[in-house]
């Protein structure tokens, strides 16, 4: 395991925890395929019963490393991001996170498929896929107006602008608000109480839960990739991603 992704064992808890604060714990490819390892063998171990997601102190996540995004698109089925959505999607055991400072891009849309999640109340919220040129992934398409409504979900997904805690809160997604530093330790408490009961119990709970939306979010996820991966070398994405790079805002006037 590198650095940047480290699987901590807390009993009959797994920790996944991304920690590369100089970026942002933003992800790179490299990332998302030990996300996926450390999310498929906890899923596989018998002796675990939860699974924990979380940042660090200051920083969940800030999306995708832009700059590894445009060496290595996600343009093939088999992509480590597609591995990791897969992996998270599917996970038979319960999924907890502590999300505290800023949770961009898959730091939000990954929110949407776990069970519970404990947020800090200085966390910050985006859904940036519009003004990048690209549209909404990992299910988000399906999942955001499930649980928000439409009209909440076409703003944050249609705008894309940042929110916070107590709207991500009233959006469906987030379990509990708490102080930051009380986050981790919140979701730890949830794990543990989680991993204390019966685990064929929770597992079949959970299958019970996701069992009228597996399928859609498997189409769901297929389709945003189909769209996305055409996405990424149109006009406007490259016209964002070179304002990316050069530090400007983007100007998408010219373009359709």
């Amino acid at each position: 395991m590198g650095t940047d992704i480290r699987m901590e064992r807390k009993d009959a808890v797994v920790e996944l925890v991304i920690d590369r604060p100089t970026k942002k714990n933003a992800l790179t490819a490299e990332m998302y395929a030990m996300m996926a390892e450390v999310l498929r063998d906890a899923d596989g171990d018998p002796a675990v019963r939860a699974i924990l997601i979380r940042g660090t102190r200051d920083t969940f996540c800030a999306g995708n490393d832009i700059e590894d995004f445009i060496k290595a698109p996600p343009n093939a089925e088999d992509h480590p991001v597609f591995r990791f959505m897969h992996e998270l999607s599917h996970a038979t055991k319960p999924v907890v996170a502590a999300v505290a400072g800023s949770a961009i891009g898959i730091g939000t849309t990954m929110l949407l498929h776990c069970d519970l999640v404990y947020v800090a109340d200085n966390a910050r919220f985006s859904t940036p896929f519009t003004g990048l040129g690209l549209c909404p992934e990992n299910a988000s398409s399906y999942l955001l107006p499930l649980v928000a409504g439409y009209q909440r979900a076409a703003e944050l997904l249609l705008l894309g602008e940042p929110f916070g805690a107590d709207k991500a809160l009233q959006c469906g997604f987030v379990t509990q608000v708490v102080p930051q530093q009380e986050v981790v330790t919140a979701a730890r408490a949830a794990a543990a109480k989680l991993a204390a009961l019966p685990a064929k119990s929770v597992r079949i709970t959970k299958a019970l839960i996701k069992r009228p939306h597996l399928a859609r979010i498997e189409e769901h996820i297929r389709a945003e990739a189909d769209a996305f991966r055409p996405m990424l070398g149109e006009p406007a994405a490259r016209e964002a991603f070179a304002a990316f790079k050069e530090r400007r805002k983007p100007d998408f006037s010219k373009i359709a």
